[in-house]
């Protein structure tokens, strides 16, 4: 990879007191290099994405480093992942019920299809998780759910694809939003990111 083996990134977590979401850094390895273009921008994920890093994301071993945002609070074992910035504006007031609990290394709908499930059934397997009053043994089902799912290197990436396609431009893809409605809302994301 080149440099820092650690990809560092602001996420939203659980939700504070005054009722906005928690912006943390999750830690994880670097899975991607920072190849650019003539023009600066970053190339595309398929051609970021060398070896190394295609056994680290099928391994799930990338997320190892959250070990350290958990022992500081800001992720627990269990609980919804936690999203890009840019995904949580794109959010109904109800999916962002899923910051009402922090979010976790692994989740329900992690074990219920990952990445092979639409963001829609993401959001309603995250909120089932929070409305089934989470419980020990349910966690730990998870936790050995999760444990499979990793052995087998199942759902890690949706069919086809080098990583998934972000909220936004998920919506945008599916016909469910405007342009206007898209640029106005990763203003806002650019803004969350600047705080």
């Amino acid at each position: 990879m080149q440099g820092n083996p650690f990809f560092v990134q602001l996420r939203p977590g659980k939700k504070d007191t005054d009722g906005k979401e928690k912006i943390f850094k999750i830690i994880k390895f670097r899975t991607m290099d920072n190849r650019k273009d003539e023009n600066g921008n970053l190339l595309p994920d398929g051609l970021r994405l060398n070896t190394y890093g295609k056994i680290l994301r099928s391994t799930s071993l990338d997320e190892l480093p959250e070990l350290f945002n958990i022992l500081k609070g800001d992720m627990s074992i269990v609980g919804p992942r936690p999203q890009l910035i840019r995904d949580m504006t794109f959010m109904t007031e109800e999916q962002r019920r899923r910051h009402s609990v922090r979010p976790g290394l692994t989740g329900f709908a992690q074990v219920n299809g990952r990445n092979n499930i639409t963001w829609e059934q993401k959001f309603q397997y995250d909120l089932q998780y929070i409305d089934s009053e989470m419980t020990l043994f349910g966690d730990i089902k998870i936790i050995l759910q999760t444990v499979g799912k990793v052995l087998k290197r199942s759902d890690t990436v949706r069919e086809g694809t080098t990583s998934d396609l972000d909220f936004g431009d998920w919506l945008m893809q599916e016909g469910k939003l405007t342009q206007e409605e898209y640029d106005l809302r990763q203003s806002e994301a650019k803004e969350l990111m600047n705080v």
